[in-house]
């Protein structure tokens, strides 16, 4: 019988919707900002990974034009062909330098990166441990990798180890978030690290919402948790949230960059950034390192939010980042709650499996440098109003 694919496929996606499932692209007529043009109507954002609120930075975008002017749009080709500029290497030494690590090379995406990293050094004989709640992108280079993958409970060091003591033929590789994206809470690389050490384990550490946010100079987890890059060998960072641009960087040693030039297949077969915005980004590296009020703005703000939320009642995740999680638990209540706090003002995207595990569906929120206390009032507003009102 042939199979009528779009009927398959129509069935699949009325599943996804009657299980409020299904996803909706909202389209933005204005840049990015705390302030938003949604869909035609005027919003307040707090659903956007531009924790540092740099991409709509005049300083970002007169780098971008000057960028493309010198430059041109397109890189034309991959980077071991025609398409390393020098905007490309500049930024490269520019992120070892931040990151304090010997070389760092620059990916089209964090996804792209950690399929590079992986892939390129595991093989079927290596054995992955990885945090249950890593990114989609860690657990699809693991698996695509065809190495023995084992994912311990979040944060749970003892079975971590456990894990490791077991009895393998190979390098073990372990590999975490820094910041979880959907639970905004940090990794325990302490602990992490030290179960690295006594096992004999590579430790990679995907630090995309923790570079540009946390650390005393914004370089993210490890440097919050004092950590070297001896004790770190493999950092991933992507530039899309924080540093406000686009693309992805992996940091480490001169053989490891190597390595990854000559066999990672993401690097090699792909067209390389376009090179004004690799110069673009430099512009927010130096931001970073001279305005340093954004990361105290930010935590000013989380402060507010989270005293508000508990005397609301609000059950929130424990978190010191940008991302302040509220779970609602049900799927359908929870896109209903985003939907009603959009007809207030507010956009929070609901986010529901698979993202999150079943039962845990939330209201990611999270805050960027550009919003005020009177947005955080807002929020809070407009929280209190939807979900007390639904609770009767």
């Amino acid at each position: 019988m042939t199979l009528d694919l779009a009927t398959e496929l129509a069935s699949g996606l009325a599943k996804q919707k009657q299980q409020h499932l299904y996803r909706s692209r909202k389209v933005i007529d204005s840049p990015q900002d705390v302030e938003l043009q949604c869909d035609g109507n005027p919003l307040l954002s707090f659903c956007s990974n531009d924790y540092l609120g740099l991409a709509n930075h005049p300083a970002l975008i007169n780098a971008l034009k000057e960028g493309a002017e010198r430059y041109g749009v397109g890189s034309g080709a991959s980077h071991l062909v025609t398409g390393h500029s020098h905007a490309h290497h500049a930024l490269e030494e520019a992120l070892a330098e931040f990151t304090q690590r010997p070389r760092a090379l620059l990916f089209s995406s964090g996804y792209m990166a950690n399929l590079g990293v992986i892939s390129t050094l595991a093989n079927k004989q290596s054995n992955i441990h990885e945090d249950r709640l890593n990114h989609a992108s860690l657990i699809d280079a693991a698996r695509l990798s065809g190495a023995t993958m084992r994912r311990y409970p979040h944060n749970d060091i003892e079975a971590l180890n456990r894990r490791l003591k077991k009895p393998n033929n190979d390098h073990s590789f372990i590999i975490t978030d820094g910041v979880f994206s959907m639970d905004g809470d940090i990794a325990p690389l302490p602990q992490v690290v030290a179960s690295a050490s006594k096992h004999h384990a590579t430790l990679m550490v995907d630090d995309a919402h923790g570079l540009g946010v946390i650390g005393k100079h914004g370089r993210g987890s490890i440097e919050h948790c004092d950590l070297s890059s001896h004790e770190v060998p493999i950092l991933v960072g992507t530039l899309g949230k924080a540093l406000g641009t686009s693309g992805a960087f992996v940091a480490g040693s001169e053989e490891l960059i190597e390595t990854l030039i000559q066999q990672a297949r993401t690097y090699i077969y792909t067209t390389a950034l376009p090179p004004a915005v690799a110069h673009a980004t430099l512009a927010s590296l130096e931001l970073i390192a001279t305005e340093a009020w954004r990361r105290e703005q930010l935590q000013t703000l989380i402060k507010q939010f989270r005293r508000g939320a508990e005397q609301l009642g609000f059950d929130l995740m424990p978190s010191i980042t940008p991302i302040q999680p509220l779970v609602i638990g049900d799927a359908g209540e929870a896109l209903r709650i985003s939907e009603q706090l959009q007809q207030q003002g507010i956009l929070i995207g609901a986010i529901r499996p698979p993202t999150v595990p079943e039962n845990t569906s939330r209201l990611r929120i999270t805050f960027s440098a550009n919003h005020s206390e009177q947005h955080v009032e807002q929020l809070l507003s407009a929280l209190a109003n939807v979900i007390q009102r639904n609770d009767k």
